[in-house]
């Protein structure tokens, strides 16, 4: 195999994800929707690097070093840096400077390089900074909640938190779910029905924008290396 991904949950409210990746032979991947923004460290033939990556609003091409190990923390909807407008992480992101084996530099801010398992460790102490930051109002609404301001504040809110409309986070979101259920053997009828899809079409069309694969694709686990861990468990 050429690329091994592997997430996992996290127990902190200001991390959606961690996730590790080791590179053998790709030269390039797949890239999926994001409505997260992240920290990715990686190292490859003893040089270290760092960079801040943005939401991502549609599927790509990336190029993957070989040889190469990877570290990155999804951080939870809401949560943002405070020196960087989310806007301008969009379907980008900042490679960072001045990086070693050991640390990196963030926010005027010297830190030690989190491994998997204590990358919540890190932002505590990035919480704790002030360094992240959250809006309480966007929180409350990724937890369901309706709080009581107006729909355009809520949206200006939302945007200037996430990067994304909250139909934007809505659809990305969906689109992933639909492609582990798909990648997990689940039949294509039945994520239709349980993910609220209009029809096939509908579908394949969120799967070709957000994702990059076909529904055959993903059940047959064809299309080459991606930047998705598709042996998440599943849920019914």
């Amino acid at each position: 195999m050429g690329l091994r991904f592997e997430t996992r949950a996290s127990d902190s409210p200001w991390v959606d994800t961690v996730w590790t990746c080791t590179s053998e032979q790709v030269a390039e991947m797949t890239s999926v929707a994001a409505v997260c923004w992240g920290l990715v460290f990686f190292e490859r033939e003893g040089t270290a690097y760092a960079s801040i990556t943005g939401p991502e609003t549609r599927t790509g091409t990336a190029p993957v070093p070989q040889g190469a190990t990877f570290v990155g923390i999804e951080f939870a909807v809401g949560t943002r840096l405070r020196a960087v407008p989310m806007l301008a992480l969009v379907d980008g992101g900042i490679e960072l400077a001045d990086v070693t084996r050991r640390t990196f530099r963030l926010d005027g801010v010297r830190w030690e390089t989190p491994g998997p398992d204590d990358a919540e460790a890190l932002v505590d102490r990035l919480v704790h900074s002030g360094t992240v930051v959250r809006d309480p109002l966007v929180t409350e609404i990724s937890r369901g909640h309706r709080p009581a301001v107006s729909a355009r504040t809520v949206e200006r809110r939302f945007r200037a938190a996430t990067g994304l409309t909250q139909g934007a986070v809505r659809q990305i979101g969906r689109a992933r779910r639909a492609s582990t259920l798909l990648a997990a053997g689940v039949p294509v009828a039945d994520v239709i029905s349980g993910l609220e899809y209009f029809d096939e079409p509908h579908l394949a069309r969120a799967l070709r924008r957000y994702v990059g694969r076909t529904a055959r694709q993903l059940r047959e686990g064809t299309g080459g290396a991606i930047a998705l861990d598709l042996d998440q468990p599943t849920t019914s």
